[in-house]
């Protein structure tokens, strides 16, 4: 039996919605981001897939109370393979840890980094939509990632060189691997309107300098609570589900599960490709 057929009987022929969560510095909640993403499209009964792209200091693990007894480390040396290392996370949430500290996972080449993407085609799960926490900065790993993704999503905060690095950020993908649309979110922000002008500050930068699209999706308000379920290492949609920013992840999941599907591959490596490959065929 073709791994394309064995992939069939294991999984639903659909395509996979894959997403990566970029920031252009440090410190702008890109994480929490993710996570809570992908638990308000668990809880709206979606089937999510939570990648940790920080393969040299991944954290996710962490952030979520979780002890994995292998990560993307022992998929990439051999130990382990991509199925084994999954862990359940939030509803309707699973979780592919990174490795924290291994120096190996940070002199990936562009062919290893594929390599490693390229696993998830024969990956068994039902998952509909992938979210990839990207690392900070611009290593290899992410322009890979952005690489292998359906969409990108900028976390934006109102700090004095946030702008200036999201711009940056933008920028690099643009040119190096031709994303054209660029999903913003506003993070942290003391109102919608607070959200609408960082956005607008970012559009005027990028309407200036590149041919790039722009799609604002929203704000996440500042919440004591998100603090909370930080320190209590849940998702803030599962300990405060009527909190300011629980509400705000739960309208972004409605905003997101709404984008067009995939139904063919763009022509470079891609996660997924094989499923995306079938469901084009399945709907002919």
């Amino acid at each position: 039996m073709s791994s394309s057929a064995s992939l069939s009987n294991r999984v639903h022929q659909r395509p996979v919605q894959t997403i990566a969560i970029a920031g252009g510095k440090g410190g702008v909640g890109k994480s929490n981001v993710a996570i809570n993403l992908a638990a308000a499209l668990g809880v709206g009964g979606h089937d999510v897939l939570l990648v940790d792209g920080d393969l040299e200091f991944g954290n996710i693990d962490r952030l979520l109370a979780l002890q994995p007894s292998y990560t993307l480390y022992d998929v990439f040396s051999g130990e382990r393979r991509l199925d084994e290392v999954i862990l359940p996370g939030p509803t309707g949430v699973s979780v592919v840890p990174s490795a924290n500290g291994v120096i190996e996972m940070a002199r990936l080449s562009q062919i290893e980094h594929a390599g490693l993407i390229g696993l998830f085609s024969d990956l068994p799960t039902s998952a509909d939509t992938l979210i990839v926490d990207l690392a900070t900065g611009l290593s290899e790993s992410v322009v890979s990632f952005c690489r292998a993704v359906r969409e990108v999503m900028i976390v934006l905060v109102d700090e004095p060189t946030a702008l200036q690095d999201a711009f940056s950020t933008i920028r690099v993908l643009h040119e190096h691997c031709q994303v054209r649309r660029i999903r913003v979110i506003a993070n942290m922000t003391e109102s919608s309107r607070h959200g609408l002008d960082l956005y607008g500050a970012l559009a005027t930068l990028t309407d200036k300098h590149l041919d790039v699209l722009l799609d604002y999706c929203g704000s996440i308000p500042l919440d004591s609570q998100l603090k909370k379920a930080v320190g209590q290492q849940r998702a803030v949609v599962e300990a405060f589900p009527r909190s300011p920013s629980a509400l705000a992840f739960r309208k972004l999941s409605t905003r997101v599960a709404r984008w067009p599907q995939p139904q063919m591959p763009c022509g470079h490596i891609e996660f997924f490709v094989e499923r995306l490959v079938e469901a084009a065929v399945s709907t002919r």
